[in-house]
Protein backbone atom coordinates (compact mmCIF):
# COMPACT_ATOMS: atom_id res chain seq x y z
CA UNK A 1 0.00 0.00 0.00
CA UNK A 2 1.45 3.32 -0.86
CA UNK A 3 1.60 6.10 1.68
CA UNK A 4 -0.18 9.76 1.27
CA UNK A 5 1.12 12.80 2.28
CA UNK A 6 -0.64 15.18 4.88
CA UNK A 7 -3.63 17.17 2.98
CA UNK A 8 -2.64 20.77 3.24
CA UNK A 9 -3.49 22.84 5.96
CA UNK A 10 -4.59 19.76 8.22
CA UNK A 11 -1.08 18.82 9.86
CA UNK A 12 -1.73 21.32 12.56
CA UNK A 13 -4.89 19.32 12.97
CA UNK A 14 -2.91 16.19 13.13
CA UNK A 15 -0.06 17.27 15.64
CA UNK A 16 -2.75 18.68 18.26
CA UNK A 17 -5.33 15.56 17.95
CA UNK A 18 -2.36 13.08 18.19
CA UNK A 19 -0.82 15.24 21.58
CA UNK A 20 -4.49 15.52 22.77
CA UNK A 21 -4.60 11.88 23.00
CA UNK A 22 -1.53 10.67 23.82
CA UNK A 23 -0.39 13.52 26.41
CA UNK A 24 3.49 13.63 25.64
CA UNK A 25 5.53 12.63 23.03
CA UNK A 26 8.69 13.46 20.91
CA UNK A 27 8.80 14.40 17.08
CA UNK A 28 9.38 10.78 15.83
CA UNK A 29 6.74 9.58 18.13
CA UNK A 30 4.32 11.83 16.95
CA UNK A 31 4.62 10.96 13.10
CA UNK A 32 4.66 7.31 14.38
CA UNK A 33 1.52 7.65 15.60
CA UNK A 34 -0.19 9.81 12.97
CA UNK A 35 1.16 6.84 10.57
CA UNK A 36 0.02 3.79 12.77
CA UNK A 37 -3.79 5.75 13.71
CA UNK A 38 -4.04 5.85 9.60
CA UNK A 39 -3.15 2.76 9.44
CA UNK A 40 -0.09 3.76 7.28
CA UNK A 41 -2.03 5.83 4.63
CA UNK A 42 -0.61 9.50 5.39
CA UNK A 43 3.20 9.75 5.80
CA UNK A 44 4.56 12.62 7.90
CA UNK A 45 7.86 14.05 6.77
CA UNK A 46 10.58 15.51 8.70
CA UNK A 47 10.83 18.63 6.59
CA UNK A 48 7.34 19.33 8.14
CA UNK A 49 7.04 18.17 11.10
CA UNK A 50 10.04 19.71 12.72
CA UNK A 51 8.87 23.58 11.62
CA UNK A 52 5.39 22.91 12.35
CA UNK A 53 6.43 21.61 16.17
CA UNK A 54 8.78 25.00 15.93
CA UNK A 55 5.67 27.04 14.91
CA UNK A 56 3.45 25.91 17.54
CA UNK A 57 5.86 26.31 20.23
CA UNK A 58 5.84 30.20 18.99
CA UNK A 59 2.31 30.83 18.97
CA UNK A 60 2.13 29.01 22.59
CA UNK A 61 -0.31 25.24 21.53
CA UNK A 62 2.67 22.93 22.78
CA UNK A 63 5.46 23.50 24.92
CA UNK A 64 8.35 21.35 24.90
CA UNK A 65 11.38 20.22 27.28
CA UNK A 66 14.48 17.80 26.67
CA UNK A 67 14.45 14.14 27.97
CA UNK A 68 15.64 11.02 26.91
CA UNK A 69 13.91 8.32 25.14
CA UNK A 70 13.50 4.70 25.28
CA UNK A 71 16.57 3.97 22.87
CA UNK A 72 18.63 6.35 25.42
CA UNK A 73 18.47 9.42 22.85
CA UNK A 74 18.01 13.37 24.01
CA UNK A 75 14.87 14.30 22.13
CA UNK A 76 12.42 16.94 22.89
CA UNK A 77 9.16 16.12 24.58
CA UNK A 78 5.71 18.09 23.73
CA UNK A 79 2.74 18.57 25.17
CA UNK A 80 -0.44 20.01 24.15
CA UNK A 81 -1.41 23.56 26.48
CA UNK A 82 -4.66 25.33 27.22
CA UNK A 83 -4.28 27.15 24.20
CA UNK A 84 -3.52 24.68 22.20
CA UNK A 85 -6.67 22.97 23.36
CA UNK A 86 -8.66 25.54 21.83
CA UNK A 87 -6.66 25.52 19.00
CA UNK A 88 -7.65 21.69 17.97
CA UNK A 89 -10.97 22.96 18.45
CA UNK A 90 -11.11 25.66 15.82
CA UNK A 91 -8.94 23.32 13.38
CA UNK A 92 -11.26 20.13 14.06
CA UNK A 93 -14.73 22.83 12.98
CA UNK A 94 -12.58 23.66 9.99
CA UNK A 95 -11.68 20.62 8.79
CA UNK A 96 -15.43 19.51 9.28
CA UNK A 97 -16.48 22.35 7.43
CA UNK A 98 -13.87 22.12 4.63
CA UNK A 99 -15.17 18.22 4.51
CA UNK A 100 -19.02 18.76 4.62
CA UNK A 101 -18.67 21.19 1.83
CA UNK A 102 -15.99 18.90 -0.22
CA UNK A 103 -18.64 15.98 0.53
CA UNK A 104 -21.41 18.01 -0.94
CA UNK A 105 -19.27 18.78 -3.93
CA UNK A 106 -18.22 15.28 -5.39
CA UNK A 107 -21.75 14.32 -4.50
CA UNK A 108 -23.69 16.16 -6.38
CA UNK A 109 -24.79 14.34 -9.58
Amino acid sequence: MSRDEIPPGTLYLLILKTLAVRKKLHGFEIAESIEQRSQDILQVEEGSLYPALQRMLIKGWVVAEWGVTAGNRRARYYTLTADGRKQLALELGKFQRIMGAVTKVIQTA
